[in-house]
């Protein structure tokens, strides 16, 4: 074999490989990756039934309860179109609250519950996170529109 044609099957073997790893690190990214969801994009059965994913709005006013072991809370999240009861068993941050911004990841239960595994609150008084800020100016839009 020439020189020529082993450097040339060397420069194929490095571009099959290179591409083999890009291709391996994007999968790898792409099932890590958490999308965010409004509750009425829940409710349309646009969120994924198997995966996790990540819940945001406000806490609706009046819906907390807390279960009798002091960890298990049920609240509703809404976007003030469509409203998705949430479950979560753990320690609530301290800034969480009704009528304010929440944002939960989780997976959704076969009963259309959203079983959170963390929850996360608004972090000052003024802050609003952008999917939650834009699941909530959609929701008004469309309630202006009808």
């Amino acid at each position: 074999m020439k020189a020529r044609h082993k450097r040339m099957m060397f420069i194929v073997l490095g571009l099959v490989s290179v591409t083999a790893i890009a291709a391996l690190v994007l999968n790898a990214l792409q099932s890590n990756i958490n999308h965010f969801f409004s509750p009425t994009e829940v409710v349309a059965n646009e969120a994924p039934k198997d995966r996790t994913f990540r819940l945001g709005g406000l806490v609706e006013t009046g819906s907390v309860k807390r279960e009798d072991d002091g960890l298990t809370v049920h609240f509703n999240v809404t976007d003030n179109a469509e409203v998705v009861t949430v479950k979560y068993t753990g320690i609530l941050p301290d800034l969480f609250s009704e009528g304010e911004g929440v944002v939960a990841q989780g997976k959704l239960s076969p009963r259309g519950v959203f079983e959170a595994e963390e929850v996360l609150a608004k972090h000052d008084e003024t802050y609003m996170p952008p999917e939650v800020a834009d699941a909530l100016a959609k929701a008004a839009a469309q309630g202006t529109a009808q």
